[in-house]
């Protein structure tokens, strides 16, 4: 890959990793009033009949957190392909990932047709 889309490349997955950084910090404080929430004496886990209880809540907000850290990995190995000069090419076949599938799914290390057969 020529240094102009590494740049590129480098600058997408850099911001990609910005607004996962913002939402698991969100997230994050959404767990802490929850926390709070579920700890205060008042606290009802059947809050509200028509929603989500705090439980469902605590779990859906956990399983996000933990989707957030499965993608700053994804993230960084790309961007660590980048420094190595490994990126863009298919863990699975080695051959060049298309330019289009990586500017859709930058963190991507394999062509369509190896992820598609794993």
């Amino acid at each position: 890959m020529d240094d102009k889309h590494a740049a590129e490349f480098r600058e997408l997955l850099r911001e990609q990793r910005d607004r996962v950084l913002h939402a698991k910090r969100r997230g994050g404080e959404d767990l802490d009033d929850l926390a709070a929430a579920r700890s205060a004496a008042t606290a009802d886990d059947e809050h509200d009949p028509e929603g989500a209880t705090l439980s469902e809540e605590w779990a859906r907000l956990a399983g996000l957190d933990a989707e957030s850290d499965v993608e700053l990995t994804a993230i960084d190995r790309a961007l660590a392909r980048i420094d190595d000069g490994t990126y863009g090419v298919c863990d699975g076949c080695g051959k060049r990932i298309p330019l289009a599938r990586l500017r859709v799914r930058p963190m991507a290390s394999q062509c369509v047709s190896c992820a598609s057969a794993s």
